[in-house]
């Protein structure tokens, strides 16, 4: 019978208590460290790979009692000796290729036997634990509503009126709600996809689920840009909406009087960004569960003030609500589209919902999907609460009069400025700031994890702590150098719902097809066949038709010069 080899954990320490084995016995010993039997790739709480295969391991000689070390070798755990008299499930947590689990294994375990499952399972990704996203496994229920209501509403909702004014009462509301329900569904479906019970396999980032399902080419280049462009995209729009709010918050707060010289606002873009940088230096997504628990809290917070202070003023006088419209069909056509890119810009953070789900532990008997899809209802359904009031109270007391860039916040300071308390304005200003600060963390985290896999990747070694505060530190300030040098990037509001869309309403659908195969010409098949082409088909539009919005409406291009 074939010797089995020693699956050892990763800091290698000595144990103490070991003697040699005698012919047919099993001497006691302190068991190795390895994975729950139905562990789906969860990495050790440790920045070090959880376990390490490797069957070249030789047994340690010249050990002349317990703790002792042979000299000019570094310590290691000594090799476990299995009986063939041991249990079946002993000898079934031998390493995948030892000579025991390739004879003996597939007389004692049926193909379909929660053995054999559990075989399969323990294969885990060393570098996980090494990484921001994946190196902390010990989120709940809780953890997973707060990231995703901190990412799923925010300044982005704040222009929903605006596409109001083109979409009109009636097909305001019916897009608006088909797009949360057709967003709610595409959220289920990667919350089923994140974990494969047939292979054992975590996609624990979108771009790996889209490399998995179409391939590594073809998953590179249909979602590497778009899910980085919303990371880095996002965070600099936040800094270009956080900054001007703390202009205005310094105003407010120092008063008509106030003769204190103002910072520039560029000065403010970097007050901001030294903030978020500091904030950054939270080692991994779990560790910022807090962080967004104050950033939903105050997202929920100024949205509610805006809207409420928007209603209780009353409505403008000489507002309108019929729909905008030109005399030209193509520009109409086009002005419908960049309405319908904004309404998709409102519903972010599907770019995130598996890295969310890749901060909790999963097993058979409980899987990661229960506790994350609790989660998510529960968030959504503040998000809706929100929405909901947000777009239709803002679009009833302001009508076609709602500024185009900046929507709810710029007409609260706009038309009521002067009518409204200014702790209750000073209020909204400071929750926006911080909801902005909050939400730069979770967005950045992908940029975080993707540069330091390249570090994990080519050293084969967790990244030091100075570099990761380096690399941080570099991601903020290039934010912060587009931010100062494409300030108007506010205003692509449906230009950028037009590329984010794919991710959000179409390549769930797509992932779901070819992963889980659903019956051809079943409801399942028609239906996600049937989403999936028409979100790729109104992505196309979307783009076109916000460059063209862009072109028609005449931006404004002032590069290095935000004001």
């Amino acid at each position: 019978m074939g010797e089995a080899k020693e699956i050892y954990s990763a800091p290698i320490t000595p144990r103490s208590g070991t003697a040699t084995p005698r012919s047919g016995t099993v001497t006691p010993m302190t068991p190795p460290i390895t994975a729950p039997p139905s562990q789906f790739h969860s990495p050790s709480l440790s920045r070090s790979p959880l376990l390490s295969f490797n069957e070249n391991v030789e047994p340690i000689n010249g050990l002349s009692g317990p703790n002792k070390t042979p000299k000019g070798s570094r310590p290691r755990t000594p090799v476990q000796f299995i009986s063939p008299l041991a249990s079946p499930l002993r000898r079934a947590i031998t390493p995948l290729a030892s000579p025991i689990r390739r004879v003996i294994t597939p007389f004692i375990t049926p193909l379909a036997s929660p053995i054999r499952k559990a075989i399969s399972m323990t294969k885990l990704d060393p570098q996980d634990a090494w990484l921001p996203i994946t190196e902390s496994r010990n989120g709940n229920a809780f953890y997973a509503a707060f990231h995703t209501l901190c990412s799923g509403i925010g300044i982005q909702a704040l222009v929903l009126p605006v596409a109001f004014t083109v979409l009109g009462w009636t097909w305001g509301i019916i897009c608006l709600t088909l797009a949360f329900v057709w967003q709610l569904y595409t959220l289920y479906l990667l919350v089923q996809l994140h974990e494969s019970t047939e292979n054992g396999v975590r996609y624990s980032r979108y771009f790996t689920l889209c490399i998995a399902a179409f391939g590594e080419k073809a998953g590179k280049l249909m979602a590497m840009f778009p899910y980085m462009y919303l990371s880095a995209g996002t965070c600099v729009l936040l800094i270009s909406i956080a900054g001007s709010t703390c202009k205005i918050f310094f105003q407010i707060v120092c008063g008509e009087n106030c003769t204190a010289k103002p910072l520039t606002l560029t000065e403010w873009y970097l007050v901001f960004t030294c903030a978020a940088v500091v904030l950054s230096q939270l080692p991994n997504m779990n560790s910022i569960a807090g962080v967004s628990l104050i950033g939903a809290i105050t997202a929920v917070a100024y949205i509610t003030i805006i809207w409420a202070v928007s209603v209780a003023k009353h409505t403008l006088p000489g507002v309108s609500y019929e729909p905008v419209r030109s005399s030209s069909v193509i520009k109409n056509i086009f002005s419908v589209l960049n309405a319908l890119g904004i309404i998709a810009f409102a519903f972010r953070g599907h770019n995130l919902i598996l890295e969310i789900q890749a901060t909790m532990p999963s097993s058979e008997k409980n899987p990661s999907r229960v506790p994350m899809w609790k989660g998510v209802q529960s968030s959504y359904v503040l998000i809706a609460m929100c929405l909901y009031p947000l777009a239709i109270g803002g679009f009833w007391a302001y009508g076609n009069k709602i500024p185009q860039d900046g929507g709810m916040l710029t007409a609260l300071y706009q038309f009521h400025g002067r009518d409204t308390s200014q702790f209750i304005l000073g209020l909204t200003a400071l929750f926006v700031i911080v909801n902005a600060l909050t939400a730069f963390q979770i967005y950045g985290m992908p940029m975080f994890d993707d540069i330091e896999s390249k570090y994990t990747m080519r050293k084969k070694k967790p990244c030091p702590w100075w570099l990761r505060a380096i690399f941080r530190a570099l991601c903020g300030f290039l934010c912060f150098f587009f931010a100062v040098a494409f300030p108007f990037v506010a205003s692509f509001a449906g230009l950028i719902g037009g590329i984010a869309l794919p991710l959000t309403l179409a390549y769930p659908c797509f992932i779901w097809i070819v992963l889980k195969k659903p019956k051809t010409y079943g409801p399942m098949w028609f239906l996600n066949w049937g989403l999936g082409v028409l979100g790729m088909v109104l992505s196309v539009l979307m783009i076109a038709a916000g460059i063209y919005v862009v072109i028609a409406n005449g931006v404004e291009f002032h590069f290095f010069k935000p004001h």
